[in-house]
């Protein structure tokens, strides 16, 4: 349904070229928009037999009458006061234009739900096809998902940011399937590169920050070339939303393809997991070790394993990093400056990370 300030625009925007005055009717007679000051509804009494006639117009009471369908059924009737040929001719194309607005409209919303079940994979191959091009969809283009994590539920003021960053001519689809997330399923050029997807997601993010004071997520699925395949760009925008919020929190743009082993361990079993550690730590866990240590570790892993460069930003002598490293050799039986125990020890610590992820999602 079109909303009444959009139809009084419009016929406004109407009178103001023709200085005719014209109304729109619900077919119970009541108005719903006006350009008639003082008109009154009580000589609308003639717009339910209207309705109900075989005539597409009629003149009644001094006024051209007109039908506008929605699916066969009369939506609404509009009005123009006046008895002459030239008032005939702008009623006609007041309810031209309410009838474009309606189908547009209508258009607007049977998209929306057919991306919805496209997301959810809720139709059939075949369904897919027939309505994407019923609704004048192209099938075969490229096209990726972003998905928003807004810190608000049912946040409608991100949502309509979001929307004038893709205005609706825009062959662009934005929706929602849930209370905090915001899908907007990008078609792209030939030419885009990811380089050219994570500017985009970085406009989402800097626009929403500072227009909605919202901080969130985005996270984007890899790029499709058929339309039955958006909805698994869209799982793996998922898959990335919850893998960078365990394993990369300092990130607020994370893709798919950027996952690295995060992804592979965001699927592992939890009892998998659990023998692992034990394995590992012998027992222990990452949370035994002192602040000094988890520095340490992260730093030598932020700087490739290089032992002078590490014991430079910690401001230490290279002996005491050594020292801190062999006791944590002595403890875990890993040594880190041998690159395949380096990489043992990430994966623990990771999965460390995944655990504790499962354990607090389940409170």
């Amino acid at each position: 349904m079109i909303s009444n300030q959009i139809i009084q625009n419009t016929i406004e925007g109407l009178k103001t070229i023709t200085r005719i005055d014209i109304s729109v009717i619900d077919p119970d007679g009541k108005i719903l928009a006006t350009t008639e000051e003082g008109r009154l509804e009580e000589y609308n009494f003639a717009v339910p037999d209207f309705v109900r006639s075989q005539a597409e117009s009629q003149l009644v009471l001094g006024y051209h009458f007109f039908k506008v369908y929605d699916d066969h059924n009369v939506e609404y009737v509009v009005s123009a006061k006046g008895e002459t040929d030239d008032v005939y001719k702008i009623g006609k194309i007041a309810s031209f234009q309410i009838q474009n607005l309606l189908v547009a409209y209508k258009e607007r919303f049977d998209k929306d739900n057919f991306i919805k079940n496209l997301l959810l994979d809720n139709l059939l191959l075949v369904d897919i096809y027939n309505r994407a091009k019923k609704l004048h969809i192209e099938t075969d283009v490229r096209r990726v998902t972003f998905l928003v994590e807004t810190k608000f539920e049912k946040d409608n003021n991100a949502l309509e940011i979001v929307r004038s960053i893709f205005p609706l001519k825009t062959k662009d689809f934005i929706t929602a399937v849930d209370e905090k997330n915001i899908i907007i399923v990008k078609e792209l050029d030939e030419n885009d590169t990811n380089e050219d997807i994570n500017k985009i997601a970085k406009v989402i993010l800097d626009t929403l920050n500072t227009e909605a004071m919202s901080s969130v997520y985005v996270a984007m699925g890899t790029v499709v070339n058929d339309i039955k395949d958006v909805s698994r760009s869209y799982k793996e925008a998922k898959m990335a939303l919850e893998v960078g919020k365990i394993f990369y929190v300092d990130k607020y743009i994370i893709g798919y393809n950027n996952l690295g082993i995060g992804r592979i361990i965001y699927q592992l079993p939890l009892p998998l997991c659990q023998m692992f550690i034990k394995e590992i730590f012998h027992g222990k866990s990452p949370d035994d070790f002192d602040k000094e240590t988890i520095t340490t570790i992260n730093k030598f892993f932020e700087n490739s394993l290089n032992v002078s460069e590490t014991s430079r930003q910690l401001y230490i002598h290279r002996n005491t990093l050594v020292y801190r490293l062999d006791k944590l050799q002595k403890n875990t039986g890993l040594d880190l400056r041998i690159f395949e125990d380096a990489i043992t020890f990430k994966i623990a610590l990771m999965v460390v990370k995944y655990m504790k992820f499962i354990s607090e999602s389940e409170y």
